[in-house]
């Protein structure tokens, strides 16, 4: 552990993209890192696993430098800090003279009777509940945890209307041709888009993974398809490249 700690430290010395990169840059790196260990755990094969803990291990260790060099915390105080929470949320397990045997319900149960009391004194909203995860999954929660105080569209029929509303702001912010514009106009056409799908019952996580691993598929058989006419896919012409996609769908 000394040894990677003292590898970051000359990365973030002696090499430039390394040097040039802030707490929040990384951010979406250790989401990929995430979802990679979630996929080589799926997959099964050891090595992989590893090498992929290895990763997401990295992009911790990496923020804890940067925050060190403000000298906020180092990689110690992330260690003691989740050390000393294990401790705290579980006192069936390390003070057994005041906590018998217990079920997992109750371990549950104890474990957010603790979590709860340490956030009492800090503020506290209605969407705090909502866990950071993948954006769409983030919005449907959002979006129903609000419909429960009855801020909620009254049918699916007004919230498309909405969605419609958002695209033709989105189009005037591309005619705009302003880029922090049309982020934030993209970014509200996704999410009215996201309670649409709610309305109708739909997860929108599960819907676009679904598309993706459509897409997926279907471009691998333009590959196989290319490689098959003796083609590199990358000098094909886009109408050949369209022929075998609609070949694709053809597939079942």
């Amino acid at each position: 552990m000394q040894q990677l700690l003292e590898i970051m430290r000359e990365l973030r010395e002696k090499c430039p993209w390394d040097r040039e990169q802030t707490p929040l840059s990384l951010t979406r790196y250790a989401i990929e890192e995430a979802y990679e260990v979630e996929d080589a755990v799926r997959g099964g094969q050891v090595d992989d696993i590893r090498d992929e803990l290895g990763d997401l291990l990295l992009q911790v260790v990496f923020q804890a430098q940067m925050y060190s060099e403000q000298g906020a915390f180092d990689f110690n105080d992330v260690v003691n800090a989740i050390s000393q929470k294990l401790i705290r949320r579980h006192p069936h397990v390390f003070e057994t003279e005041k906590f018998k045997q217990m079920s997992p319900a109750q371990v549950s149960e104890l474990w957010h009777q603790i979590k709860a009391k340490e956030k009492q004194g800090k503020p506290q909203t209605r969407l705090d509940e909502i866990k950071p995860g993948p954006s769409l999954q983030q919005a449907q929660a959002i979006q129903k945890n609000a419909a429960k105080i009855g801020f909620d569209f009254a049918n699916v029929q007004d919230a498309y209307g909405k969605l419609e509303e958002e695209l033709g702001e989105l189009k005037q912010a591309m005619l705009n041709q302003n880029s922090d514009e049309i982020q934030d106009e993209l970014g509200d056409c996704l999410f009215s888009l996201v309670n649409v799908g709610r309305k109708l019952g739909v997860s929108s996580e599960t819907a676009l993974l679904g598309t993706i691993h459509k897409f997926r598929t279907r471009f691998a058989y333009i590959e196989q398809q290319a490689a098959l006419q003796g083609k590199q896919v990358e000098s094909m012409s886009l109408e050949e490249m369209d022929q075998l996609w609609e070949a694709a769908k053809q597939r079942r």
